[in-house]
């Protein structure tokens, strides 16, 4: 392992602990516009990283869009709308490849309908930062650590008529960044935690331009859940508890071409960083450190810089899928991050295509390479049907 690559390493498990979970005041750094950045920071944020190919292509978009195999992350009451009986996939992406060659990101999901009109689903998704090697204070080796985070859900969904299902999940998260004593004045270990997903699902057949259409809806509350430590005795940080909501229309040119528009808007509710003076006193903004259920309701009406700040934590993702013949499906999107809010923007194209029993998907990142660690991405889905009902669907 080169000397740059274990002291990027190094220095990323210091920023996931100190920065991805602390709560700090806003910096002295002022953007082009005069605003101040203050992305919001949070504990286990790999639970937000898109695990398939297909959204992934349409701009981290999938809220409302058509039921399929990974509706478990997105939206799962989208699962009662599955058609077939059962089905399984798996996804994998090397993650920030642009940093660091042995980051990767790994999905595997399956879900079996029941005869309620219901349907039970299960996923583990799998976050490998790679391996470390590990000196003491005289340079001397004591051997390799590899960090890692996953995640185990479980979820069930229920239509109510033909156009409305609503879902829940629950999940297990552990989160392992260090191997033990990691500075002579705090021990780190382990952080576990308990989430919850609530989400909704409406879906209507309509005519746009004298074609037929689907207009759908979706909204899901995600990772509502305890909050976590990493040190003994240490203070506790928020999960990426997030918001989506997003609509989708899908229009029937002809009986061989398809066109499918989709649009998510997501907003963490987390607390935001207050801004504070150099003796450390509040100024604007509220106290980050107080109670889950505080911190999401307090979410709206907390950012230092007022409604107009609230409004630049929204991001904006938005998609666009064609499918010729049922078979082959090309794809593109566009994913918006506020600059202040931490500045994750590009575009995403990617395609698929399936046979009879299986689907393949794939999709790649276009961003600066100089201002975005995600760009050159490149993820890909597998699918496979178990059941002769089963029917798999690109969008």
């Amino acid at each position: 392992m080169s000397h740059f690559k274990r002291c990027f390493t190094c220095l990323f498990l210091c920023l996931g602990i100190s920065l991805q979970v602390s709560a700090q005041g806003i910096g002295s750094t002022t953007l082009a516009d005069g605003k101040k950045p203050n992305s919001i920071q949070t504990a286990m944020s790999f639970l937000l990283i898109s695990p398939d190919a297909k959204a992934g292509a349409m701009g981290d978009a999938g809220v409302a869009t058509t039921p399929d195999l990974y509706s478990m992350h997105w939206n799962p009451a989208k699962l009662s709308f599955l058609e077939g009986s059962s089905g399984g996939s798996l996804s994998y992406s090397p993650w920030l490849k642009n940093l660091v060659p042995d980051i990767n990101f790994a999905y595997l999901t399956y879900y079996k309908k029941l005869a309620d009109q219901g349907a039970l689903a299960g996923s583990v998704r799998y976050f490998s930062l790679g391996d470390i090697q590990l000196t003491d204070i005289n340079q001397i080796d004591l051997g390799t650590y590899s960090p890692n985070e996953f995640a185990i859900d479980v979820a069930y969904s229920r239509k109510f008529g033909e156009t409305f299902s609503l879902g829940t999940a629950v999940r297990y998260i552990r989160s392992s960044l260090s191997n033990g004593q990691f500075s002579a004045s705090d021990v780190l270990r382990p952080a576990s935690a308990f989430a919850a997903d609530v989400s909704a699902y409406g879906t209507n057949p309509t005519t746009i331009l004298g074609k037929e259409a689907q207009l759908s809806w979706g909204i899901n509350i995600s990772n509502i859940g305890t909050k976590v430590s990493y040190a003994q005795g240490g203070s506790k940080y928020f999960l990426p508890t997030n918001l989506r909501v997003g609509i989708a229309s899908s229009l029937e040119m002809n009986d061989f071409d398809k066109l499918t528009f989709t649009i998510d808007l997501n907003k963490l509710l987390v607390p935001t960083s207050p801004e504070i003076d150099a003796n450390g006193n509040i100024i604007a903004g509220k106290d980050p450190n107080r109670s889950m259920v505080s911190g999401i309701f307090g979410s709206f009406s907390d950012a230092p810089g007022g409604f107009s700040e609230e409004l630049r934590e929204i991001n904006y993702a938005m998609g666009a899928e064609y499918v010729f013949n049922d078979q082959f499906a090309l794809r593109t999107g566009y994913f918006y991050e506020n600059p202040a809010k931490g500045d994750r923007q590009f575009i995403t194209v990617g395609g698929g295509f399936k046979t009879q029993k299986m689907g393949i998907d794939f999709a790649y990142i276009l961003a600066n390479q100089q201002k975005s660690p995600m760009a050159n991405t490149l993820r890909f889905s597998l699918s496979y049907k178990f059941s002769e009902k089963y029917k798999y669907n690109f969008n």
